[in-house]
């Protein structure tokens, strides 16, 4: 962790074993085009008809220094890309991952409550791999890790389960229907133009029985960098722009599930606390994540008198009687269940035995057998 930067939370971190086998696919668009990536003769089955691939690869990446008219795309996939591709060749690039392992580390332990073993696993956008290094071969036998951004591979984490690194892009999934038992995903499907459409593709490549437990920023998150740009910008220059990218909010969470085919759900938030030094410390971790605004509407630019301001209104209104300023990540958690007729299935209407007034006589004719 950076100096100076403390988790509100801590949670101790589980490490994974050596011996993971690795195979990297060169760049998105050779995969989705020919399925060339190879896993012991038997990975070919994974990927959808190459026709229909090539079309959804040849869709996200034509974007230009605008989104395609008629469509709502509030930001820019290429520029994430950069970002992150940017972010993971950095030489102190273990300094900003402390969220990212830490959420991951969550993410991890919601599966272990799972008393399953998961044959073939797929992480979505895994980064280098802050899900993988938490699971064991008693949990997942296979995993499957997919990112937009080629680079986060080339330092992956060593983890105990065999491994395939797939360069794809989260929106559009080069995978069969029905393939996966399991999907996971952490701090990556909040960049996501279609939110709905990317539920529906994790929906369509798990296999019936199979559940997706995935972990996103909520709309909570950085609020007070928000408020201090805003108020900062407001004073110098009348004005404001979005400085920090808009986020899901919990309400919409569980329905966008439901919609999507999803059943027995879960969703429960969270927040982390980190504490900083200050702003500046604050946008160069942000930075450091691949974690940048990448709005299409953002103001490309801070005026050096603006963010003086911002950083002296963020320690004014929000900082530590230490010196620090808080910096606050509201997460969510989710968890969906892709139908089979081996699931419970709620009694019917009327069905009940006892009413729920009876609950307050419990105690007696508890008394009572007893005598």
């Amino acid at each position: 962790m950076a100096a100076g930067r403390m988790l509100g939370e801590g949670r101790g971190g589980g490490g994974g074993g050596g011996g993971a086998a690795r195979i990297m696919a060169a760049a998105a668009g050779s995969l989705w085009r020919s399925g060339a990536v190879r896993w012991g003769g038997g990975c070919r089955r994974l990927w959808a008809p190459p026709a229909a691939a090539a079309a959804a690869a040849s869709s996200s990446s034509s974007s230009s220094s605008s989104p395609p008219p008629g469509v709502l795309s509030p930001f820019d996939r290429r520029l994430k890309r950069k970002q992150k591709n940017w972010a993971a060749v950095q030489a102190q690039r273990a300094q900003c991952e402390y969220l990212r392992e830490e959420v991951g580390g969550r993410v991890a332990d919601r599966l272990l409550d799972i008393p399953r073993t998961f044959p073939l696993a797929l992480d979505l956008g895994s980064g280098r791999g802050y899900i993988a290094q938490h699971l064991t071969k008693e949990i997942v036998e296979k995993l499957v890790q997919v990112d937009m951004a080629e680079n986060v591979f080339k330092n992956a984490v060593e983890s105990e389960v065999p491994t395939i690194n797939v360069v794809a892009d989260e929106e559009f999934l080069p995978f069969k229907e029905d393939t996966f038992d399991l999907v996971v995903s952490s701090l990556s499907l909040h960049w996501v133009n279609d939110l709905p459409k990317a539920f529906r593709e994790i929906h369509q490549v798990l296999k019936p029985d199979g559940v997706f437990i995935g972990s996103m920023f909520g709309g909570d998150t950085l609020y007070e960098l928000r408020c201090s740009l805003q108020l900062a910008e407001l004073e110098r220059e009348g004005g404001f722009s979005p400085h920090v990218s808009p986020f899901t909010a919990v309400s919409d969470l569980g329905h966008l599930l439901s919609r999507t085919g999803f059943n027995t759900l879960t969703v429960d938030t969270d927040e982390i606390q980190v504490n900083y030094p200050g702003l500046f410390e604050i946008m160069e971790d942000l930075q450091g994540m691949g974690e940048s605004n990448c709005s299409w509407n953002r103001k490309p630019l801070l005026h050096r008198d603006t963010m003086l301001a911002a950083a002296a209104i963020y320690r004014e209104m929000y900082g530590n009687s230490d010196g620090t300023v808080p910096a606050t990540f509201q997460i969510f958690y989710m968890i969906g269940w892709k139908f089979h007729e081996s699931q419970a299935k709620p009694a019917q209407r009327g069905s009940a035995t006892v009413s729920l007034g009876d609950l307050a006589k419990i105690d007696g004719l508890l008394t009572r057998e007893k005598k």
